[in-house]
């Protein structure tokens, strides 16, 4: 678990008295990776306590994360810097957080991000890292993954040294986000209550944290009266909520399509999870049904086609990431999840996108 976290509006400002006792030295950098959206934003960048060698790295979060990037990001670190950095500060949604994760982790782990895609093959601690969600929904700041694609899959290094030594949760941060992101980050957390609360690793621990996720959820986005404030700090909590579900259970059906769909088209985690729940009735009911009345409230219409011109080995690509997310599918439909979801029955779905 994440061993400490600050909440509030305005904890954001505490971030220089957080951090200061873990600098090593003056030569020890803290390096701040910030996304890109925040570049000339000096309602929040002015806040940024840089010091001594501390260096800022502004980040593109159009595309999903890659193990290249993470490659890249980690080198051009240890290079700039004679001294290993004090600690990572991820700054940003799900995208900056999770490589914010990863490069704590792959700083004192030799090799490349690929070689660690899996569940618990990290061997070192990850040096000090620090998350500050700026949207909420896909519960990055709790989780104990990091999802990047790589070469040839798209899957997290999933190990007890991934999540946060550190989260500050402000929901301030999150005052600018587009009326479409917050639907899909946000439906991203009812979609993890929905997979945790529906799959057969459902435990007391894990539903508990569902179940507040999922009431939460449809406060902000069904009974919809809550003030803006009062509904940004609430999706907060339920982001936090759904990810410590999520960590102790599992995702389903969704989440091991999207990420077919985002390895072969790049589409990005939110609203691939959005556009593949669309098709879910069979596996989620009750779900997907109120995930459309939620998104004919909110007037979000998602796109349509995406599938439309693949080949057949382009299909096969799609099947072929979504099946290798064994976890994913025992969750979903049990332990004989191969009888049921046959390579057909993929294209099938994937074909209605």
């Amino acid at each position: 678990m994440v061993s400490r976290v600050v909440f509030g509006r305005g904890s954001f400002n505490q971030l220089g008295d957080i951090i200061s006792p873990k600098r090593k030295n003056i030569k020890a950098p803290f390096i701040f990776l910030v996304d890109d959206v925040f570049k000339g934003n000096s309602w929040l960048t002015s806040r940024i306590p840089l010091a001594y060698n501390d260096q800022l790295l502004y980040i593109s979060a159009k595309e999903e994360p890659k193990t290249s990037q993470v490659d890249e990001l980690v080198e051009q670190i240890i290079l700039s810097h004679k001294d290993r950095p004090s600690g990572i500060i991820g700054i940003g949604g799900g995208t900056i957080l999770d490589l914010a994760k990863a490069v704590a982790i792959l700083i004192t782990n030799e090799g490349e991000a690929k070689k660690y895609q899996g569940w618990d093959l990290v061997k070192s601690p990850a040096i000090y890292h620090v998350g500050i969600p700026t949207i909420s929904g896909t519960g990055a700041e709790v989780s104990r993954t990091t999802v990047l694609t790589g070469p040839e899959k798209k899957l997290g290094i999933n190990s007890d040294y991934t999540p946060f030594d550190q989260v500050i949760l402000d929901p301030e941060l999150a005052k600018d986000v587009p009326k479409d992101q917050w639907f899909y980050t946000g439906m991203d957390c009812y979609i993890h209550c929905i997979e945790s609360l529906n799959g057969t690793y459902l435990n007391a621990f894990s539903q508990s944290y569902g179940e507040k996720a999922y009431q939460l959820c449809l406060e902000i986005f069904v009974e919809d009266n809550l003030t803006e404030e009062d509904s940004q700090d609430k999706l907060m909590m339920a982001s936090w909520h759904g990810g410590m579900s999520i960590a102790y259970s599992q995702v389903g059906v969704a989440h091991a399509m999207s990420y077919g769909l985002s390895y072969l088209l790049g589409t990005k985690h939110g609203i691939g999870n959005c556009i593949v729940f669309d098709h879910l009735e069979e596996f989620y009911p009750d779900g997907v049904k109120l995930f459309k009345e939620m998104k004919q409230k909110h007037k979000i219409k998602l796109p349509q086609g995406l599938c439309d011109n693949l080949s057949d080995e382009e299909f096969d690509i799609m099947i072929d990431v979504a099946l290798s997310l064994e976890p994913l599918w025992i969750n979903a439909v049990g332990k004989n999840w191969k009888q049921i979801i046959t390579r057909d029955k993929l294209k099938g779905l994937y074909q209605k996108m």
